[in-house]
This record gives structure tokens, sequence and C-alpha cells, in this order.
């Protein structure tokens, strides 16, 4: 028993980090509602041609959002922590930082609209969608800045629900006006949704800056400080994009249009780790500026296990059955099986780079970002490599197509162990969130899913991917999770009613900046 004492209650920053992960996992579930139906009504109203133009033009839209932000969606946390100005002062220094990065992102896209559509002609209204990169950016900012008062309902809201739905009822509504350019308009739509959802909370949380005057050289500090940050989010939501922008070069608006399902199912489990980015980024920002390097490294650990965990779940889930899973978006998409496998496989790949990523961010900036840059470099190296290897060898066409998908997982299986070594040796501790029960419930769970594929598709489907879920998580639960591990799943009524009502922090916290 000495060896072995009781685990001490959780701390409050375990806690803190639980409860986001809670809520945003249930927004996570809630997205994963509605991604499912954008899919299917795309899939089987629009087809994998129109499909592929809607993907590369909402990737260049994208980008140009990615840096319109300069890093803020993450550092904002730290700035906030740090800054004695009023924080309602710095939140609108970040909004007019993402804005003005967002009108010289959308002055070229307006310019050079090609950039969004280089495979067809535009001959409508398509040359608007650029109002979106503004539109995205200052969503990311405000809840940014409503995470670190630890409103994760206000994300919930946004992403999960108002942003996923308008897509969705948009993209039904509008396969009736237009199959060309449906898909886009409901895009732009469902950006704005969110743009409304993110600054309805945020104005009430911290109100208008009365009195605030910008502050240009603050504001370029401010800016050359993130720039770091910028680039590393740059990169990595980059290395999940750059796959559809080379595999465009060598392939079919078809074959783009049905790696981009796959991309999308397999971007599902990815969107587990961001369930913990809202109140990560905070809490590791508050521990470093109190110097508790230990206290990261375990936070680290701990939510790096939970992501792990939770995205071998799921991409066992759906990787199994991975035939019907795309099948349910049209019989043509089924093609794209084998890269749905290896996409799902690479984001269970890159759950320790990710979560290693957010303390490096505070701790070694730039460091940080050489080895993104290093992974998005050999990413598309191997990928363009891979492609041209897989044509020589004359494979079919949606053959060629994984390799993306490969190039990605082994250039994420870099990053991975790059920077969880670099992050441990900062910290003087471990990071990784490796244990070795994860192997036995991925076991359990291929044998429960090897039976489940022997049913009728339907049924695979139904009763499948719940068993395997339940399989792994039994094992999971039984042999890897400790009493802090089942923190994550004490649900509380103030989770219940964050959920339920979306409440805002209580009346006499708005006014009052908390550093």
């Amino acid at each position: 028993m000495s060896e072995h004492p009781a685990p001490a209650a959780p701390s409050a920053d375990l806690a803190a980090l639980a409860r986001g992960g809670r809520i945003n996992f249930f927004g996570f579930v809630l997205r994963l509602l509605a991604r499912l139906p954008f899919l299917f009504i795309a899939g089987r109203m629009y087809g994998p041609e129109a499909l592929g133009r809607f993907a590369y033009a909402v990737l260049i839209v994208e980008f140009a959002a990615q840096l319109s932000t300069l890093g803020l969606k993450r550092g904002l946390a730290e700035q906030l922590a740090k800054s004695e100005k009023p924080h309602v002062c710095v939140t609108w220094d970040a909004l007019l930082v993402a804005a003005v990065g967002s009108c010289i992102g959308m002055a070229l896209l307006f310019t050079f609209p090609q950039a969004m559509f280089p495979n067809s002609e535009i001959h409508g209204l398509e040359w608007l969608l650029p109002v979106a990169v503004l539109a995205l950016a200052w969503s990311d900012v405000m809840l940014a800045a409503l995470a670190y008062r630890h409103d994760v309902g206000a994300t919930v809201r946004a992403r999960a629900i108002v942003e996923p739905w308008t897509i969705s009822i948009a993209a039904f509504a509008l396969a009736y006006v237009s199959k060309r350019d449906g898909l886009i308009f409901a895009y732009a739509l469902s950006m704005v949704g969110a743009v409304v959802a993110s600054a309805i909370p945020f104005f009430r949380t911290y109100g208008v800056a009365h009195g605030w005057k910008p502050d240009p050289a603050g504001l370029w500090r401010m800016t050359r400080r993130y720039l770091p940050v910028a680039a590393a989010d740059t990169v990595e939501w980059g290395s999940r994009r750059l796959d559809i922008a080379i595999l465009g070069l060598f392939a079919s608006p078809a074959v783009v249009g049905i790696y981009y399902v796959a991309q999308n199912v397999a971007s599902l489990p990815s969107k587990l780790k961001t369930s913990f980015d809202p109140i990560l980024g905070p809490v590791i920002a508050s521990n470093i500026e109190k110097g508790d390097r230990l206290a990261v490294a375990k936070q680290v650990r701990q939510v790096g296990f939970w992501v792990i965990a939770a995205q071998a779940a799921v991409g066992l889930a759906l990787g199994i059955p991975g035939e019907g899973v795309m099948g349910l978006v049209g019989p043509a998409f089924v093609a794209g099986t084998a890269a749905l496998s290896f996409l799902l496989a690479a984001e269970v790949v890159a759950a320790t780079a990710t979560t290693s990523e957010a303390a490096l961010i505070y701790t070694a900036r730039h460091r940080n970002m050489m080895i993104s840059l290093g992974m998005i470099a050999l990413q598309a190296v191997l990928t363009v490599g891979l492609l041209i290897l897989f044509r020589t060898l004359d494979w079919l066409e949606m053959w060629q197509a994984t390799a993306p998908a490969v190039a990605l997982m082994l250039a994420l299986g870099f990053a991975a162990v790059t920077k969880a070594r670099l992050l441990s040796r900062l910290l003087g501790a471990p990071v990784s969130g490796w244990r070795w029960p994860l192997i036995w419930a991925a076991v359990a769970a291929i044998v429960v899913g090897q039976l489940m594929v022997m049913l009728p598709e339907w049924l695979e489907l139904i009763a499948g991917i719940p068993a395997i879920l339940a399989a792994f998580g039994f094992v999971i639960w039984t042999r890897g999770f400790g009493p802090q591990d089942r923190e994550l799943f004490r649900m509380r009524k103030a989770d219940i009613e964050e959920l339920a009502e979306a409440e805002l922090p209580a009346p006499g916290t708005t006014s009052n900046p908390v550093r």
C-alpha cells in the first residue's frame, strides 16, 4: 500500500480540463450528427465532381482565414494572462489584428478568384466567397477570448450546432436552386451563422471597449510575437489540407470529391482533440506563467491519453466498417475506403504531436514552428513521390489517391515523436499519453468488428459501430483508466446546465477582467 498511495482528489486544473473536455465532447457528438447529414446530402444530391469543386474553394478560403488570425486563436490566452490592459481592450486589439489580416486575404482572393476555382469557370456569385474569411477569423478570435473565461459552451453552440446545421440545411435547400454552386453558398451562410453565434456571447461577456483606442505599436508587437504560433497553426491546419491541394493537381475533381468525403469522415476523431483546445490552452498558459512545468507535463500527458484513446476508438469504429460508412454518402464513394483507413490511422498518430504542441507554443514556439515546417515539407515530398510511384506502377486512380493519406500518416508520425521528445526535455518530465492497455482495447475492438462485418451492411453500421466502441471502451475502462481518468466522465450539474442553457459567466464576472 505504501508504494501505491490512494490518489489525491483531482486538481482544479484537471477538473477544468475534464469539464471542458466533457462539454466539448458533447459538442463533438452534435457536430457529428450534423456533419453526417451534410456529407449524405452533398454526396447524394450534388455528386463527387461538385464536391471536389467545393472542397478546393473552401480549402483556399480557410487557408486565408487561418493566416488572418496571426496565431491569436491560441496565443490570445497568453496575451490575456500577461497583459495589464483591461481584457476587453486586449480582445478588441485582437479583433482589429484579425480584421487587417482578413482584409489582406480577401483582397487577394477578390483579385485572383481563380485561386479558389482553378479547374472551373466563375459565372455567378462565387466571387463573393472570400467574405467568409473575415467571418471565420473573427469567430475564431471571439471563441478564443471566451475560452479564456472557461466559457466552452459558446464554442459548442457556434461550431457544433449553428455552423454544421446551417450548412446541412442550406445545402439541402440550395440543391433545388443550383447543383453547381449550392454547396459553396451553403458554406458561406454557415460561416455567417457561426460568427453571429460567437459574437452574441462575446459581447455579453466582454462588452464594448469604451475608451479603447487602437495602439499601432502594440498591435505590431502582438502580431510579431505570435507569428511563430500562426506559422505552427497554419502548418498544422495545412497538413490536413495539403493532401487535397496536391491531389487536385494529379487527379480529376471526382476523385478529389471522393477523397474529400473520406477526409471529412476521418477528421471526426480529430474533433475529439479539439474538444480540449478551448480549455487546455488557458490552463497551460496559466501554469507556464507560474513556472509549474511539472503540472504542464502532467496535463499534456493526461489529455494526450484521453485523446489517443478516444481517437483510436472512433477510428476503429469508422474504419472497420469503412465500406458501409463511405457507402452511406453514395455508391461512388465506396472507392475511397482505403484512403479512409489511412486517414483514420493518421489521426491517431497525430494525437501526441497536437497535445505536445499545445504546450510548445508557449515554451518553444520557434523550435515548434521549425518542426512543423519540416513536417509539412516531408509530407509534400512524400505525397508527390508516392503519387508518381503509384502512377508509374499503373495502379487504379482511387488506389493512387491513397498516396496523400499514407504520406500524411508518416509525416505526422515524425512530428509526434519529435515534438514529444522536445517538450519532454524542456519540461523535465515525460509527456507521452501512450499506455499499453490501448493495444488490448484495440485488439478487442478489431475482434468484435470482424464479427460485425459479416452482418448485412445496414446492421453492420447500426449494431457494429456501437459494438466496436463498447468493446474498446470496456477494456480501456477496466484496464487503462485510473481514478483521475474517470474524472472526465463525472458529469456534474454545472455541465448539464451549460449544455442545456449555454449559460455565460455569472453576473459580476463579466465586467471585471479575469487574469
